[in-house]
């Protein structure tokens, strides 16, 4: 029997359960129902969210008709916490959010819900830069691919038992003890080419498909694309198998009709996990000093999967990236990520917390407990706690790319997502990335047209898009 992770409802009612509890469902007025749903559920033999499985065991199955009654009825039941999904409203939320350029006369740039946010002239950022975005995304992807899934304790005992800590290079196999590699074993999927011995190009990676299929909207659509442009091109381009979390759950959607925004709602738990932040990047590359601009266009692709702090952490990212083509520091960079996101919101919040631990503290792993205190509760690919230790690494890293990304992995969270998306900051903002961290200039994709693409073509076709 196929077991297909993410999407089947037996599976997802004790992450919706989970969800609840988080967005404020649960402890609300509306409590006494979510607890309700949450004693029928387990007296009828349902578990509750598993931390790392995507799906439960065959036998669970018996439990589908009522995993989608009870689904459909937590979905009815309002969060109570301030945090808005549409633009206009999230805009309001944001009283920093941040003056866009002024839009030349004769612009064919379309105008936002909010004449705040409308996309001003797109300036040309330096090529280095730009290329240094590419290369720091592959890096901290790549670096963080065998770890991902083990815990921050491993990761660091892996690192040590092979002379890598502080990680100052990729991990290796060679010389890691037996019990060692039997306590701690690599990611299956990435060992096979993410490992110094065998790295030759860089590999393919969801963190990293995402950024193309960015490029490919609007390089199609130009930059009124719709959420809908997005959810064709994911149907025509991206291979169901390459998808996971609210993607997947949200691709199910499509496919059974249900149109967007309602795909990132529909049976979809994973609506505040990280898929949308990690498909963010390339829309604040093209609006180099304009993060208004890059958080729009990155909240038009998010809400079809996204809602709240999801949505929230793509424009995050969008708009750290649009900084991070003419700033100077990485702290400015999280301060600009931090003006498109509603002050009350729980991202900002953690972000805010996280970006001042890193500024005190002077060892790295102080500030990756208060981390792991805080929010220790998520899932490992929660938007709010990866993000948090996105800028924290990015603050503390003061500039430094290894230092940087190793934060990111080290942290032992979402370890491939969180080191490319700093690894994408720290690579702009260093105008490159050291020799050490370059692979051979060649992609991996199952994207069409995409596999065997270099880096360097990528960052042409990224700087093109600038003045589109």
């Amino acid at each position: 029997m196929i077991r297909l992770t993410w999407v089947q409802p037996e599976d997802l009612v004790g992450h919706e359960l989970r969800q609840a509890a988080e967005d404020g469902r649960a402890s609300g007025p509306d409590g006494d129902r979510v607890r309700g749903i949450a004693r029928r559920w387990h007296a009828a033999g349902g578990h509750d969210a598993p931390p790392r499985a995507g799906a439960s065991e065959p036998g669970a199955a018996r439990l589908r008709g009522l995993a989608e009654e009870l689904l459909d009825e937590l979905a009815a039941i309002p969060s109570p916490l301030d945090e808005p999904s549409d633009l206009a409203g999230i805009i309001a939320a944001c009283p920093a959010w941040p003056r866009p350029r002024a839009t030349p006369a004769g612009s064919a740039h379309p105008a936002s819900p909010d004449p705040r946010s409308r996309p001003g002239a797109a300036r040309r950022a330096d090529p280095a830069r730009v290329l240094g975005a590419w290369l720091g995304r592959a890096a901290g992807c790549v670096l963080g691919k065998p770890v991902e899934k083990i815990p921050r304790a491993g990761i660091r005992e892996v690192a040590e038992a092979t002379g890598n800590w502080p990680i100052r290079g990729w991990f290796t196999a060679t010389g890691l003890p037996d019990d060692v590699a039997r306590r701690w074993p690599w990611n299956r999927r990435s060992a096979v080419n993410s490992l110094a011995e065998n790295i030759d190009g860089v590999p393919e990676d969801d963190d990293l498909n995402y950024p193309l299929l960015a490029l490919s909207v609007l390089e199609r659509h130009g930059r009124g694309f719709t959420t809908e442009d997005v959810a064709r091109l994911w149907l025509d381009e991206l291979p169901a198998g390459r998808t996971f979390t609210a993607e997947r759950v949200a691709y199910r959607n499509l496919l059974d009709g249900v149109e967007p925004p309602r795909t990132a709602t529909h049976r979809n738990p994973f609506r505040e996990w990280i898929g949308a932040l990690i498909r963010a990047d390339v829309y604040g590359w093209v609006n180099p000093g304009d993060p208004a601009a890059a958080a729009e266009l990155a909240w038009r692709d998010a809400r079809l999967t996204h809602t709240a702090n999801g949505i929230y952490g793509a424009m995050f990212v969008a708009a750290m990236c649009a900084a991070s083509m003419v700033a100077t520091d990485a702290t400015e960079v999280v301060r600009a990520g931090l003006s498109v996101v509603p002050e009350r919101s729980r991202l900002h919040g953690a972000v805010r917390l996280a970006a001042a631990d890193a500024a005190r503290e002077d060892d790295f792993e102080r500030v990756v407990d208060l981390l792991h205190k805080r929010h220790g509760s998520l899932h490992w690919v929660h938007t709010i706690n990866n993000a948090a230790l996105v800028a924290a690494t990015l603050v503390h890293g003061r500039g430094d790319f290894t230092a940087t990304i190793a934060g990111a992995v080290a942290g032992g969270w979402d370890t491939d997502s969180a080191g490319a998306t700093a690894g994408s900051i720290a690579g702009a903002l260093h105008g490159g990335v050291p020799d050490q961290w370059r692979m051979r200039d060649s992609l991996s994709s199952s994207l069409t047209g995409f596999d065997g693409v270099s880096l360097a073509a990528l960052a042409a076709r990224t700087q093109e898009m600038m003045g589109a």
